[in-house]
């Protein structure tokens, strides 16, 4: 489902940026975590604290699949990265280029006769590229051998004449790995952006038993999102007053949990209401705080994570070891549930001393 990506090449394209491509010749790109004592404020909005780190720009220009039901989301960009870090924080910023704000997933609308449908357009491996919001991914390498000279190509299985592991398989691709293990840090911009967070989970080799195989939430211990939707009904359960105001010119596309109500339908033929209620995670799965900003063609996503954590190694990265090389990889989605653009090969992070 998503990839990672490889290559640098050292051609300043601003002053503290180095430029990556899949055709450059060094493949080897570096990025250097440097030493701040600021209060560093994660709200998606640039400031001078990072003025002065050193970036780096990475490619993405590869696709698992392209859609075949019209998928118009962007297919290529470069994602600028930089990193700081403190007594007890990895800081991360990533940067990159997405034309459209796209917050929908999979909305409802009041239609003429005056049901509610859910707004949706799935291509053939049953995912949605219309009404779908943009994400984001960073995976990083805990113990997968290999990962760090071919990426996640390494943890990407894609399906043969229709079956995988013997297993009969429409999706584009499934992520596990061969024994090893990945930390998986996905951020959403509607179900986990409102709560200033990243969705925090991790990839093993089971696949056997596991319906979304090797990919693993964290634990919580309360919180997360879940649809507007009870089984069987065909209407939404919630609402809330932000969103009944907005419905019919500038729809919201979540409703916090803590401001929902039942739903009253004096709604208009039109109305859009969300497909997602949402509340901050609790637990592990809360580890990475992250906050995005969209503007002007741009998103800018700040992420605030603790060197270590009181999880297991086995599902969360620990930087221990200032002095040692930490091995990622990003990927971004437009408006998409699984089609997206990465990289190949790893990215590697270093801490200045």
């Amino acid at each position: 489902m998503d990839k990672l990506l490889s290559s640098l090449c050292m051609v300043p394209l601003v002053a503290s940026v180095a430029v990556c491509s899949a055709e450059a010749a060094d493949k080897k790109p570096v990025l250097t975590a440097s030493f701040t004592d600021s209060d560093i404020i994660i709200d998606g909005v640039e400031d001078s604290r990072w003025a002065n780190t050193e970036a780096v720009s990475i490619l993405l220009n590869e696709m698992p699949y392209e859609p075949n039901n019209g998928y118009e989301g962007i297919k290529k960009t470069t994602v600028e990265i930089s990193a700081l870090y403190d007594a007890d924080n990895l800081y991360m910023k990533f940067v990159w280029d997405d034309p459209t704000l796209s917050l929908a997933r999979f909305p409802w609308q009041k239609q003429s006769d005056g049901q509610w449908k859910v707004l949706k357009n799935l291509d053939s491996t049953l995912h949605e590229n219309t009404y779908y919001e943009d994400k984001f991914a960073v995976y990083w390498n805990i113990s997968e051998r290999g990962l760090a000279k071919k990426g996640c190509d390494k943890s990407c299985h894609m399906a043969e004449k229709g079956l995988l592991e013997g297993v009969k398989e429409i999706s584009a691709g499934r992520h596990y790995t061969l024994g090893g293990h990945l930390d998986e840090w996905h951020w959403k911009s509607t179900r986990t952006n409102v709560n200033y967070q990243m969705d925090d989970g991790y990839l093993d080799s089971e696949h056997e038993t596991n319906k979304k195989w090797g990919r693993h939430p964290d634990p919580k211990t309360g919180g997360g999102y879940y649809y507007n939707v009870k089984k069987g009904s065909a209407f939404p359960i919630w609402m809330s007053q932000q969103a009944k105001k907005a419905a019919s010119n500038n729809p919201k596309y979540h409703i916090v949990d803590s401001d929902k109500e039942p739903f009253v339908d004096d709604f208009k033929v039109g109305d859009i209401l969300p497909g997602i209620v949402t509340a901050p995670f609790e637990g592990s799965r809360a580890d990475v705080e992250a906050k995005g900003h969209w503007q002007d063609g741009r998103w800018t996503l700040e992420v605030r994570r603790k060197l270590v954590t009181e999880d297991s190694p086995e599902m969360d990265i620990q930087f221990t070891d200032l002095n040692k090389a930490y091995r990622f990889g990003v990927t971004a989605f437009d408006n998409s549930q699984i089609a997206h653009i990465y990289h190949k090969g790893s990215i590697k992070l270093v801490f200045e001393q």
